[in-house]
């Protein structure tokens, strides 16, 4: 007698949309906060994605690699089915060197305006920056304290394009959920358009708050739980000493959500919004320079 074949069954990982890879000796953009005096291998990173059972993950790049993004993109070509990439572009990009990133995993661009004047997003040559992404069908990701949140994100859905917001909206870890940028970035829940990483607590609160706890909840209430996506922030800049990977996935796990809201936290909404369930737009790695892929 012939034994049945399994069936089939539909699969959405969990998944890490927020961590970094970088090496000590790379070239360092001359505006940045920080400088890593370690590396951030993706070896050592994908040990620890075994280590926790997760899936897939998105690499973003540093802010103090600027707009170099060759090193992100050397780690995406290593793996191009478990990992996704969000680069880091000047605004004056070209179109063709928009649509090689996107060949080679990268599905956003990442405004880290953390210690920065504001830019004008809504002038030139950012609106011809926002058209291109809308037509590849990426999203922006915004990292900016909580209180400069809501005119950025207001301005990029004026234009139609997806907006994910970094680390809870970074309020003032002072204020915590009191933060009234944090309470505007919920007012934006209805929009549909927004989503927000469950990311980087340490870097919002005081240590031994409720902060992460009080700041999930909100947010599923404003934005529903398929708006919100785990990330690691792995290896947790300027606070390596203070938390390690394991941390960041129990702090998620511990606060007990109900299981359709950590099934689309960890799986099914990032799953889908990376494009972890298509194929690669290409395995061919291009060979020739590329102006800003890689400067």
């Amino acid at each position: 007698m012939t034994q049945a074949s399994p069936i089939a069954r539909p699969w959405s990982p969990r998944v890490d949309t927020h961590a970094h890879v970088f090496s000590r000796t790379l070239p360092l953009a001359n505006e940045r906060r920080y400088a890593p005096d370690y590396d951030a291998t993706l070896d050592a990173y994908r040990k620890l994605l075994d280590g926790n059972e997760i899936g897939n993950a998105v690499l973003v790049q540093p802010s103090f690699l600027g707009t170099d993004n060759s090193y992100l993109l050397q780690a995406l070509a290593r793996d191009r089915t478990r990992l996704r990439g969000v680069a880091v572009v000047s605004p004056d990009i070209s179109e063709d060197d928009l649509v090689r990133l996107n060949d080679r995993g990268i599905t956003g661009v990442r405004l880290n305006l953390v210690g920065q004047a504001l830019p004008d997003i809504s002038a030139a040559p950012y609106m011809t920056l926002w058209q291109r992404l809308s037509n590849l069908g990426w999203h922006v990701e915004l990292h900016r304290e909580a209180s400069d949140l809501a005119p950025l994100i207001h301005s990029l859905l004026d234009v139609g394009l997806p907006v994910v917001v970094d680390h809870f909206g970074r309020p003032d870890p002072d204020s915590g959920t009191g933060d009234q940028g944090f309470k505007t970035l919920l007012d934006l829940g209805p929009s549909g358009r927004v989503w927000v990483k469950i990311s980087g607590a340490y870097r919002c609160a005081k240590p031994g708050s409720d902060f992460m706890r009080d700041a999930t909840n909100q947010l599923i209430n404003a934005f529903g739980a398929e708006r919100l996506m785990w990330g690691s922030d792995w290896p947790h800049t300027q606070f390596e000493d203070a938390v390690d990977y394991g941390q960041t996935l129990s702090a998620f796990l511990d606060l007990h959500l109900a299981p359709s809201h950590v099934d689309a936290i960890l799986c099914s909404t990032p799953h889908s919004f990376y494009g972890f369930d298509k194929d690669p737009a290409s395995d061919i790695v291009p060979t020739t320079p590329i102006s800003q892929l890689t400067s």
